[in-house]
């Protein structure tokens, strides 16, 4: 009867253990009437069809054709500090990745001592060990395996925000890049309209002395002539200002930024948008949020984990010499030991940190579904 009793307790602890080893799964309210948030700019009420040429694919070199452009961004890539920090993150998390990953094999260590010892100063006695340890957690209810899930989940949540760096960078360099040119027709079209108002002045003082018009005809144009020339030093000034800002991003000294006159040509014709969940796929802040959910989600299956039993398995293989010479075989010694970890006093902690995990996780969803939101409606 003991033993159909322990049965039962064993296998109810395995069978309450299996929500432990759940995978993730998207949950349907996360995305549910996200094709709403896309409609036809023609027609109203009516959803874009799926595309698999949407613009989300379109690599930036198909986009900003423009040659000093695709070199400036280039640059941008490769010496933008905020970008090497992220990359450094994709490191760590990796690293972090292959630490999780390793937990699923044994532990060994090599321990050697050696020991002289005298007895009123006699003939000392020397004793030599060399014993090799091993452990190796083999059951701990899914606390290895969530917390590697977990670990990938982390790698990929860097790599969004890597992504979403990268992406940012890009946009900036091709928007100041943009604006510089704005500012350089908005010069060139100011001082040839300067050198117009010049002339026609000069026109009008002579219709003057023809008595062909007046003196106040003259002061007004005079008046818009200063006018358009004193735009000129605060156009050059928001020039160098641009130039500044888009020097910093490149992580270089200010200096001036090589461009090309505006061309209209340099812009694809036509954008293919796609449909919603294509497009979404394609955002790093919409990815790096579900991560972040995932991430939240293997937590809580640790701290789920917390409230079973480890099992570990450990032994030693050791070589000791207690007679002096280290030519004589001496002793081999071995030991074997299983040990079960359960814990019993600190359930109020454990519960209060599974209470923590879950409202985490519950967070983690409303940021995602409110990304989801906040993405479809700059689209």
């Amino acid at each position: 009867m003991k033993k159909f009793l322990l049965l039962i307790s064993v296998c109810a602890v395995c069978l309450s253990a299996c929500k432990q080893y759940s995978n993730y799964e998207r949950p349907d309210t996360l995305t549910k009437g996200i094709d709403s948030l896309y409609r036809d700019s023609t027609r109203q009420y009516q959803v874009v069809k799926a595309d698999t040429t949407n613009f989300g694919n379109t690599p930036w070199k198909k986009v900003f054709t423009d040659a000093k452009l695709q070199t400036l961004i280039q640059k941008a890539l490769d010496n933008n500090l905020d970008l090497q920090s992220a990359e450094l993150t994709v490191q760590q998390s990796q690293a972090a990745l292959k630490v999780a990953r390793l937990a699923y094999y044994p532990t060994l260590s090599f321990n050697p001592q050696g020991t002289v010892s005298s007895w009123d100063f006699g003939k000392a006695t020397k004793t030599y060990s060399f014993p090799i340890n091993a452990s190796w957690q083999i059951a701990s209810f899914g606390k290895i395996r969530n917390t590697k899930k977990q670990a990938e989940a982390n790698l990929e949540l860097s790599k969004a925000y890597k992504q979403a760096a990268r992406t940012s960078i890009i946009a900036g360099v091709a928007n100041m890049y943009y604006t510089l040119q704005m500012l350089d027709e908005q010069l060139r079209t100011t001082k040839e309209t300067v050198e117009i108002w010049k002339e026609s002045v000069r026109t009008m003082e002579l219709m003057k002395q023809a008595g062909m018009t007046n003196e106040a005809a003259i002061g007004q144009a005079r008046a818009n002539l200063i006018q358009l020339e004193a735009s000129v030093p605060t156009l050059e000034q928001n020039i160098r200002e641009v130039e500044n800002a888009l020097c910093l991003i490149l992580n270089i000294p200010a200096e001036p930024i090589a461009r090309n006159a505006f061309n209209a040509d340099n812009f694809p014709a036509s954008f293919s948008t796609g449909v919603p969940l294509q497009l979404l796929a394609n955002r790093p802040d919409v990815h790096a949020a579900e991560m972040q959910v995932v991430s939240a989600f293997y937590n809580v299956n640790i701290a789920r984990s917390s409230f079973y039993p480890s099992l570990t398995i450990s032994g030693q293989a050791a070589w000791t010499n207690s007679a002096g010479n280290i030519v004589n075989p001496g002793k081999i010694l071995a030991t074997a030991l299983a040990s079960l970890t359960q814990p019993l006093f600190a359930q109020g902690q454990l519960k209060a940190q599974l209470k923590i995990s879950k409202l985490q996780y519950e967070n983690t969803l409303l940021q995602f579904r409110n990304t989801i939101l906040s993405a479809g409606n700059e689209v």
